[in-house]
């Protein structure tokens, strides 16, 4: 009997071999939803094996306002980026699988702590079981960053075989979630509606991406112009979003010239983790990525705490999660906020739970 590994190398095989044009769009569309299923049992069957299960990641415990994942092959200079970063101890020397743990560090940055993880090199084949790589792809996933460190000798070839590990344990990459609406009903078969032109998918490929999920009856409603992958994302609805910043480590190697070629990369920052170069830049984007908001808290009669921020993220930076943060009971107690800053018309204003904060405003809770 197969093992779920040569189901998914067969089908890849199989999608390898087919042309792509309109003709086989539907049998890769169903390809590629047998391929996703086949992933889902893998990562499935990873976290029930024995001893806690290989697809369960490593057992370090959330700290801070965020987590960073450092992702990469063996010996490309993840620890010593640790190390100077956040002055944690992690080994680094000039031999590949230096790292055979998770090591956690913490970033102070502008008010905020950044907990930064030094996850072990990763190899092709990762995501399929080789090497620790289901542990490090399946921590990866609980980041909300994830800085891929490359070697700048070869940074190419790198990225795309990390992105692909990381795809097939479902991590997208500074990708928006597909805004795909999927409705079950009782009968009617499948029927779609689409506010945008639908270039990439026809009638046939969902009708065939559907069957192999056993999607009888259902009415999809696509917001965006989406492809065959981002239908059996929304089917599968699994995947994780995560910004990344790629890492480009070790300039203090190239010249000015292949310097300047490389930086054509989008998402990326050049650095020499060894010599220190350009730190300030990834601390920046680190921190730009991870949509961090400062909200500074005022108690009446006094003048705004400065020192300790309250730190929130893009999407949740309601007054009401203002409040979550400081006390679990704050919101039920509280009759209006007094705000000053970017987010009002003047100040103070008196605002709700809802009231959407910025960076750097200051908060007052009124109480009932």
């Amino acid at each position: 009997m197969s093992t779920t590994l040569e189901k998914i190398k067969a089908v890849e095989d199989e999608m390898s071999k087919t042309q792509k044009n309109k003709a086989t769009s539907a049998h890769l569309g169903m390809l590629k939803s047998k391929l996703a299923k086949l992933k889902r049992e893998l990562i499935e069957e990873s976290s029930k094996s024995k001893g806690g299960g290989a697809g369960e990641g490593f057992d370090v415990s959330k700290s801070g306002d965020a987590r960073v994942g450092l992702v990469g092959f063996p010996s490309v200079g993840k620890s010593t980026l640790l190390n100077v970063l956040t002055s944690t101890f992690s080994e680094a020397a000039a031999y590949e699988f230096t790292t055979l743990t998770c090591i956690p560090g913490v970033i102070q940055y502008k008010g905020a702590k950044i907990q930064l993880l030094d996850l072990p090199g990763i190899i092709e084949g990762a995501k399929d079981g080789k090497g620790r790589g289901r542990q490090v792809i399946s921590t990866a996933r609980t980041c909300n960053l994830i800085i891929i460190v490359l070697d700048v000798s070869r940074p190419l070839t790198h990225k795309r075989l990390i992105e692909k590990e990381l795809e097939g344990f479902g991590i997208r990459l500074n990708r928006v979630k597909p805004d795909i609406k999927i409705s079950r009903k009782e009968a009617g078969g499948i029927t779609y509606t689409s506010e945008k032109p639908l270039t990439m998918l026809n009638k046939e490929t969902i009708k065939a991406i559907c069957s192999e999920y056993r999607l009888i009856s259902a009415n999809i409603c696509f917001r965006c112009d989406a492809t065959d992958e981002d239908l059996i994302d929304a089917i599968e609805d699994n995947c994780i979003y995560i910004p990344c910043v790629y890492a480009m480590n070790k300039i203090d190697t190239i010249t000015l010239a292949e310097l300047d070629i490389i930086d054509q990369l989008p998402h990326y920052v050049p650095i020499s983790a060894r010599d220190q170069w350009n730190l300030d830049e990834l601390l920046d984007r680190i921190y730009e990525y991870l949509k961090i908001v400062r909200v500074y808290t005022k108690p009446k009669g006094e003048i705004p705490d400065f020192n300790e921020p309250v730190i929130l993220r893009r999407g949740r930076e309601t007054v009401l999660h203002f409040c979550n943060r400081i006390h679990r009971n704050m919101a039920d107690w509280m009759k209006h906020a007094l705000v000053w800053g970017k987010s009002v018309k003047y100040n103070p204003q008196k605002v709700g739970k809802d009231h959407v904060l910025q960076d750097e405003d200051v908060v007052q809770i009124v109480r009932k």
